[in-house]
């Protein structure tokens, strides 16, 4: 899941990243109000939004943010003890609240929750006999479960989101490892065939396709069409 957190804190936000990240999430940390309005153009699909924000508060980002889009899922990270700033901040469309001091477990499950609870139609992706579910980050084939690491749910997460196109070698290094793509490395080739071992990619280049100088793409197919989740 793609994650905008702006916090002013380094060290708080570095945590943050940090913790999210181990968990496979692609973190995109900010430190002021302005540049977090401009980064949630981008369509994170969960945002954390302290109120004490340099540059512009946090109060009026929410209120910008949710001009640009007011559905994309927002909690509100804040040591603000009055109950007047929070009640504007559910008057101006966040989701959901937590005071600091917090536990990180518990701010975890908040996420998890309110991205399901935020139906979205590209949360269950499927192609063929694949599916793959971006809120608890599970894989079947066939129906049958497969265990991935994070890195290799992340390349696979990016081709399923871009199925029917090719991606290239530069781009998936940029969207699952964020690597510097200047850097050659054939790491991408070695973790596509991580995955189509694990995948049962028989023949070779069913479930994932190499266009040769091009990148990898994962065709449409039958049932490929993104399948909303339930909300809670």
């Amino acid at each position: 899941m793609r994650m905008l957190i702006a916090e002013d804190d380094p060290a708080l936000g570095m945590f943050l990243q940090r913790g999210f990240e181990l968990e496979g999430h692609r973190v995109h940390l900010i430190t002021d109000g302005a540049a977090a309005v401009e980064a949630f153009r981008e369509g994170p699909e969960l945002t954390i939004l302290d109120l004490n924000l340099p540059k512009k508060d946090g109060e009026r980002a929410l209120c910008e943010m949710r001009q640009q889009n007011p559905d994309l899922p927002i909690l509100i990270l804040t040591g603000r003890q009055d109950l007047q700033s929070r009640l504007r901040c559910f008057e101006s469309g966040a989701d959901d609240l937590m005071m600091k001091p917090f536990s990180f477990m518990e701010l975890r499950a908040r996420c998890r929750a309110l991205s399901r609870r935020k139906t979205c139609a590209n949360m269950l992706l499927r192609s063929g006999d694949l599916e793959v579910n971006r809120i608890d980050r599970s894989v079947k084939r066939r129906g049958q479960s497969i265990t991935l690491t994070n890195k290799e749910f992340a390349l696979l997460e990016c081709l399923m989101l871009n199925r029917g196109k090719c991606v290239s070698r530069s781009e998936l290094l940029e969207e699952a490892w964020n690597v510097d793509t200047a850097q050659t490395t054939n790491i991408v080739d070695v973790y596509v065939n991580y995955l189509r071992r694990k995948l049962d990619d028989q023949p070779p280049g069913l479930v994932i396709r190499t266009l040769h100088g091009k990148g990898y793409m994962i065709p449409i197919g039958q049932e490929s069409e993104a399948a909303p989740l339930a909300a809670d």
